[in-house]
């Protein structure tokens, strides 16, 4: 009789032991997850082969570079793009297909608790959100790099955007740099300007035409420059010949800002951003919206999973056509909040840059602890 209670008790117990269970739903729910992906992106890289093979063409791109420069270094991006969405369809078409065939309910009746049956499904979203992770921090910003390079080159419409025509950069606390229509091949601009202001007022200002970056050592070079100072009411005005400065812009800074931050690890992208502060810029929500988002991606992934898990764990007389509705809604809704606090956040700084990003993670997470206990144990 004391040896029956001893099992009983034992029975009962959340062991985090991986059993012959976890492994059947580890397989379903990565098997499914990646086959998903696998098949989302063969759809896109055809799709996205029909549209752009006039550029190709017209362009001369040779077939390995569109392979190996463009689509190898393309897939990376979309297997982290669709990673959260993959997981919830994922989780909830297999989990639905177990609890409509009463396995959910015989895993259960065995002395599985629900909390005890969410254990393979975080050991499976943990597998999925370290690969997420690492292409966030080391994959994806080597594979922009030379996708960036390679649609510049090859590809009409990027060839053109590279470089703003219209480049306005602070360099340093009250002194700010304008450079307009910069030509990446030939390292050179139309025009240059350097202002320094004190407070709202402007004291003085270095204007250049037909401007030349030098790659090597840093230094701007033009024939003629002409400088203004402002003291009081009058303007100080004075030319001079061939400008030779070294200001504290690199040709790296002077390229989309959007495209400079996603092709930069996680180490530099730090570097760059405690750079930027140094020389209080006006970006530096931008570049924390971008560091926070690589974590808060990934992390995304055991929120839907749990979301995911509670909705669909219970057998339906609809099916699974219906949790998967739910599911897909629920997805896109954060898809949608992800993007539109990620725009508030660019405009914003400090804390609050940070807390919007991670504020659809927050507001999901609080659906995941309701679903959760209203899931049934």
């Amino acid at each position: 009789m004391g040896n029956e209670t001893t099992n009983i008790k034992r029975r009962k117990r959340v062991w985090p032991g991986f059993r012959l269970i976890d492994g059947y739903i580890t397989r379903k729910f990565l098997g499914t997850f990646f086959f998903a992906i696998a098949l989302i992106i063969i759809i896109v890289v055809v799709f996205d082969a029909v549209e752009k093979i006039d550029d190709f063409i017209e362009m001369k791109a040779p077939l390995e570079r569109i392979i190996v420069g463009y689509y190898l270094n393309f897939v990376p991006y979309f297997i982290n793009l669709f990673c959260g969405l993959f997981t919830f369809i994922a989780v909830i078409y297999f989990t639905s297909q177990m609890a409509g065939r009463t396995e959910i309910t015989a895993i259960q009746s065995a002395g599985v608790s629900f909390r005890r049956l969410l254990w393979p499904y975080f050991i499976s979203a943990m597998v999925i959100s370290g690969v997420s992770l690492y292409l966030n921090l080391e994959v994806i910003p080597v594979a922009n790099e030379k996708r960036v390079e390679f649609e510049s080159k090859y590809l009409r419409k990027n060839r053109r955007q590279q470089f703003e025509p219209n480049i306005y950069r602070q360099i340093e606390p009250g002194t700010f740099v304008y450079v307009r229509n910069f030509n990446g091949t030939s390292n050179r601009a139309s025009f240059m300007s350097i202002e320094r202001f004190e407070g709202s007022r402007i004291v003085e200002s270095l204007e250049a035409a037909d401007i030349t970056y030098n790659e090597k050592n840093g230094h701007w070079t033009a024939p003629k420059y002409v400088t203004h100072k402002f003291v009081g009411e009058d303007d100080i005005f004075e030319r001079h010949e061939k400008l030779d400065t070294l200001i504290n812009l690199s040709k790296q800074e002077l390229g989309k800002v959007e495209n400079l931050i996603t092709t930069m690890k996680i180490g530099e992208l730090n570097e760059f951003i405690t750079q930027q502060k140094a020389k209080g810029s006006d970006m530096i929500g931008i570049f924390e919206v971008e560091r926070h988002k690589r974590y808060s991606y990934p992390a995304s992934v055991f929120i839907l999973t749990v979301i995911g898990v509670s909705l669909s764990a219970r057998k339906m007389r609809s099916g699974t056509g219906v949790n998967i509705g739910i599911g897909v809604i629920l997805c896109f809704t954060y898809i949608m909040l992800g993007r539109i606090f990620e725009e508030l956040a660019k405009g914003s700084q400090g804390w609050l840059s940070t807390f919007l990003v991670w504020l659809p993670n927050l507001i999901f997470a609080i659906i995941a602890a309701y679903l959760y206990r209203k899931a049934p144990k």
